[in-house]
């Protein structure tokens, strides 16, 4: 489907491994996202979890400020906001004042889970869980407050996010069904399908998205993000034996449960172990040459325009052999993912943002979206 590779980002969850602090799970954050920026990603998001054990990245904003602080061309994003969670005017202004300090580098990803338990969800909303009817209308009111007005009454026409901008952050969806998908479609956003967790549907929701596309003036043609987990070693044998802890956790998700991320050797001891392997996972583990060849084929079956890589292991040198050049650096699969960390004529580190408009041609070329 697919002419050229895709683009490649970050997704990152802030994960507090056993025996760890928050502080320790955020400075790894750092040290990844400085690592994606020096070796050009064109991405970085964090997401928005609650209440939960083994995620430090509960407030986007917060972290991304810092994030965007200690890199220098990485677009820095949230994946995503719960907006359901939150008033639009409170996400508008905080991503206005993030798209001051950083202009032209602060991505909007906004989601309708509640990122945490419906009890929890409930303290977060003071008592007020919202219909999903209200998701629509709230996340107009955030284009509207940022710049994209498609609506002609509504908050914007009282308050402001901020007294005088002079760019905005790039908005996008996330989803893993085809509500986000059509909902992406009708509005003319770039939408990111959370195909790494593992709940099928993502041929469908993408196939909706490109079908029902209606173009806007800030994306005229759709653009598609694809979150693939992977993890890279040294051998294949040792990327499994890494991925034990993540496939634990995981397990323990969709059976209700939260466990913290247990160091390779006493995931691979664990009783569930056995059970949590034979559940079906798109994970990506293996040598440097198995993670490429794997990413090239979940972009030629999608047709991504963008690949999203959530890597989650126990050490953070683990987790960052993902990033570095090493994985791509071999063989033909390598030259296909690598080229697409630099696209087109763009400085080094700063490939084009879904903001410009830029995509990259099989001739070498830009042409605008």
């Amino acid at each position: 489907m697919r002419i050229s590779p895709p683009a490649l980002s970050v997704l990152d969850l802030a994960l507090v491994a056993a025996g760890s602090t928050t502080a320790d799970a955020l400075s790894a954050t750092t040290e990844l996202a400085i690592a994606a920026d020096r070796l050009g990603y064109r991405r970085f998001w964090v997401a928005e979890h609650h209440n939960m054990p083994t995620v430090a990245s509960t407030t986007p904003s917060v972290l991304m400020a810092h994030l965007a602080a200690h890199t220098q061309h990485i677009r820095v994003g949230s994946g995503g906001v719960m907006l359901p969670n939150h008033s639009p005017l409170a996400v508008a202004e905080a991503f206005a004042l993030l798209e001051a300090l950083h202009p032209g580098r602060i991505d909007l990803g906004i989601g309708r889970a509640p990122g945490s338990d419906r009890s929890t969800a409930a303290i977060l909303r003071r008592g007020a869980i919202q219909p999903i009817d209200g998701f629509p209308s709230d996340l107009l009111e955030v284009m509207a407050l940022l710049g994209d007005i498609r609506i002609t009454d509504g908050l914007y026409t009282q308050v402001r996010a901020t007294p005088m901008a002079t760019s905005s952050p790039t908005i996008a969806l996330l989803g893993s069904s085809d509500y986000s998908a059509r909902l992406s479609a009708r509005l003319g956003l770039p939408f990111a399908f959370a195909h790494h967790f593992d709940t099928g549907g993502t041929e469908d929701a993408l196939r909706i998205y490109r079908r029902d596309y209606t173009p806007s003036e800030r994306h005229p043609e759709p653009h598609v993000i694809v979150t693939v987990s992977a993890l890279a070693a040294e051998t294949s044998e040792r990327a499994e034996w890494l991925s034990a802890p993540t496939r634990l956790r995981r397990f323990a998700l969709r059976t209700g449960r939260h466990i913290t991320l247990l160091s390779p050797e006493d995931a691979n001891r664990h009783p569930d172990l056995g059970v949590a392997l034979s559940m079906p996972s798109s994970h990506i583990a293996g040598d440097p040459q198995q993670v490429a060849s794997g990413l090239a084929q979940v972009t030629e079956r999608f047709g991504a325009d963008e690949l999203m890589i959530a890597s989650s292991a126990f050490d953070v040198a683990d987790r960052s052999r993902i990033w570095s050049s090493s994985p791509w650096e071999d063989g033909d699969h390598g030259t296909y993912l690598r080229q697409r960390r630099h696209s087109c004529s763009d400085p080094p580190g700063l490939g084009p943002s879904l903001g410009s408009g830029d995509t990259c041609r099989v001739d070498g070329r830009c042409r605008i979206d």
